[in-house]
């Protein structure tokens, strides 16, 4: 293997002066004012959390957790990359990629990997570049495209040839674009949402069903209340980068913005913690500047599409999923209101991904 494809064995080891670093921080937290109404993650909810980190929280135990599968970095296109890689025992079970999102990290998906690998899966669950354990990005230019043409590269180099792509938030648009660009190997993709939204034209409402109005109204109260985040990381995402680089209850605050109260306060602290020791706080919010600049494909995805998402999440329209996706082969909603399925539901997610990816295998 030539030194540009060396793939190297890694271990996550955060070093005790950082544990330090971290805990004299939080003892110094200055916390926001607050007043009575939804000004957005709350004074309250931070002071817990932070209380946790710094009395409660173990961060060594899920170091261990981590540890326990078998993880390496390569470098593809002059990048850091990061990845789980969790083989089923079945020698010749099926590949599968696992994609996360922002303010995720590979830890979204520790709950599968047992029941996955015992589903006859091999899993490979990389950390975006910019993202966690591949360190921030070095240049510009890493959009979604140039992420799944990574990924692409990842599985060849890894010797697979016929493979899944699956993940949820920026994960569900990464996969379908790892099938766009690498469609003679990938054999389907499964998301937890589809982001296709209305083109403007009102013959599309036409014969949408009452679910999917509900589900709009689920969108439009996000975009009103909850996506000031998208536009800051879209525009500046460097201005933003100087706090969440300095303040670990200030990074805290931001991103369970979106770790909300649907998942415990383990799987939130894990999140941010694998973001303050990696400094990737602000290459992250880059992933959206990115996108924003970024040409959007403009004909369909072709390879077979699969989604399970949650009713209490925006999980997608099926009729403006099929114009953009011309194979959708199953859709599936779950009752939770989560935005962390793999986390929430693995029995039910893991039970989804066989069953659709039985079918093309």
């Amino acid at each position: 293997m030539s030194n540009e494809h060396r793939i190297e064995r890694f271990t996550v080891d955060i070093a005790d002066a950082d544990l330090k670093d971290l805990q004299e921080r939080l003892a110094r937290v200055r916390f926001a004012d607050q007043i009575p109404g939804s000004y957005g993650v709350s004074t309250d909810r931070v002071r817990r959390l932070v209380e946790y980190w710094r009395d409660g929280y173990d961060w060594r135990a899920w170091e261990t957790r981590l540890n326990a599968h078998p993880q390496f970095t390569t470098e593809i296109d002059g990048q850091n990359v990061h990845f789980v890689h969790a083989r089923s025992e079945r020698e010749d079970a099926f590949p599968l990629i696992l994609t996360h999102g922002w303010p995720g990290s590979v830890a979204e998906f520790l709950d599968v990997v047992e029941p996955l690998t015992a589903a006859d899966f091999h899993l490979v669950i990389p950390s975006i570049p910019g993202f966690g354990f591949s360190g921030p990005t070095t240049e510009p230019g890493w959009d979604n495209q140039r992420v799944a043409r990574a990924w692409a590269e990842l599985m060849a180099r890894l010797g697979y040839t016929r493979y899944g792509a699956a993940g949820n938030d920026a994960g569900s648009m990464i996969s379908p674009e790892v099938g766009r660009t690498d469609p003679d190997h990938v054999a389907g993709v499964h998301v937890t949402q589809v982001f296709s939204f209305p083109s403007g034209d009102p013959a599309e409402f036409e014969s949408l069903a009452p679910e999917d109005f509900a589900t709009l109204e689920t969108l439009d109260h996000f975009m009103k209340h909850k996506s000031a985040f998208n536009t800051l990381h879209s525009q500046q995402p460097q201005t933003l980068a100087h706090a969440l680089a300095d303040s670990p209850a200030g990074l805290l605050g931001w991103n369970a913005q979106l770790l909300d109260e649907s998942v415990d306060d383990d799987f939130v602290l894990t999140n941010v913690a694998i973001y303050w020791f990696t400094g990737t706080a602000g290459s992250s919010t880059r992933l959206y500047y990115e996108n924003a600049q970024a040409e959007p494909p403009t004909a369909p995805t072709t390879t077979p599409l699969a989604l399970s998402g949650a009713a209490g999440d925006f999980h997608g329209i099926r009729a403006f999923a099929a114009r953009d996706h011309t194979d959708l082969r199953a859709w599936t909603v779950h009752p939770q209101d989560s935005h962390y399925l793999h986390h929430t539901v693995p029995t039910e997610i893991t039970a989804d991904i066989a069953a659709f990816f039985d079918t093309l295998r």
